[in-house]
């Protein structure tokens, strides 16, 4: 195996552990109150709200454990770099997540700042902790490689020769539609029916919600190609059961839409073993981008309205496009 290969399979952090309910009663009932008030109020997104729960959890915790259980306004820009040591050395978390525990106290910190300090004497003067700290130092955990079409069709030979439906169909769709994680679970089996529109090779599917704050969030239909439709009906041949999603596992009899744990799962442990190297499921919608754009020749412009729904292609640009430009590279001292 190759150095880069051996890297792009090095150990991970593992995630904290979450913090249940008996654990958190354990905290402070000050800093509970604030945290329940202030996740009650925020127009954030059903997934961001799960994740600032979480976060401000695990820093009570920590608060519980390692400071004494100290309240709230009494904790200092000391303790807050004393925590954020704690999750790169001793949790050896990733700087993109370390950036997330902060920002999930440091929005916690700018609500008490500009709402409960006019209504609790304790936090009179309090001001945002996180505030003017020394930038977390980016680090670079996973080295996006772009799943390739030769490696798409190792992946789906792969599991067509496992008889592996339900991963196919995942990989197919992921590839060539380019959904994120959170939004494959809500397509609909009715898209199996949608027909073909004449001199098309595509249908559009229904309302999917895609990134955004709020409950609604950002809803748009998605783009979804004969190649994936074909992969579809394949599951639907195979899985043995009806159901209004089509994404789906059956545990115990009982049906439902995969969760973000099945992806994470079968990308780790299905698709890195295949392809030899880390794959995680945000690497695919990367790697759709790019295939259009690299091999199919489309206009970034289509491509990020249509395919990866970016407001501006510059988000496109930075976070998607992972073309090489190798042969371009070549003529610039040519």
């Amino acid at each position: 195996m190759s150095e880069i290969n051996k890297n792009m399979l090095r150990n991970i952090a593992e995630k904290l552990t979450p913090i249940d309910d008996e654990k958190w009663q354990m905290v402070n009932e000050d800093y509970r109150s604030l945290v329940e008030e202030y996740i009650s109020v925020q127009e954030h997104s059903p997934k961001t709200k799960e994740q600032y729960k979480s976060g401000l959890r695990q820093f009570g915790y920590y608060v519980f454990k390692n400071m004494n259980n100290k309240p709230f306004h009494k904790i200092s820009k000391r303790d807050f770099l004393r925590y954020i040591s704690f999750l790169r050395e001793t949790r050896k978390m990733s700087s993109s997540g370390i950036n997330l525990k902060k920002a999930c106290v440091s929005s916690l910190c700018n609500y008490i700042e500009n709402v409960v300090a006019d209504d609790d004497d304790n936090y009179k003067t309090f001001r945002n902790f996180t505030r003017g700290l020394p930038a977390v130092t980016k680090n670079h955990v996973f080295h996006k490689v772009k799943i390739s079409k030769d490696d798409y069709d190792l992946i789906m030979k792969t599991l067509i020769d496992d008889e592996n439906y339900l991963g196919a169909a995942w990989v197919a769709f992921a590839f060539n539609v380019g959904a994120r994680r959170a939004e494959i679970p809500q397509f609909k089996a009715e898209i199996a029916k949608y027909p073909i529109p004449e001199g098309s090779n595509y249908v559009m599917s229904h309302i999917i919600r895609l990134k955004g704050r709020g409950e609604d969030g950002k809803q748009e239909p998605y783009m979804i190609n004969e190649e994936a439709l074909k992969y579809i009906n394949l599951w639907f041949e195979k899985r043995g059961y009806e159901h209004d999603y089509i994404f789906t596992v059956k545990y115990g009899g009982q049906i439902s839409p995969i969760s973000e744990s099945w992806t994470n799962d079968f990308c780790k442990e299905t698709l890195s073993n295949i392809l030899n190297r880390r794959i995680n499921p945000h690497l695919f919608k990367a790697s759709c981008v790019t295939y259009l754009l690299e091999v199919k020749k489309i206009p970034i412009e289509l491509v990020s309205k249509f395919v990866a729904h970016h407001e501006n292609i510059a988000t496109t640009i930075a976070h998607y496009d992972l073309r090489d430009f190798a042969e371009e590279k070549n003529k610039i001292f040519g």
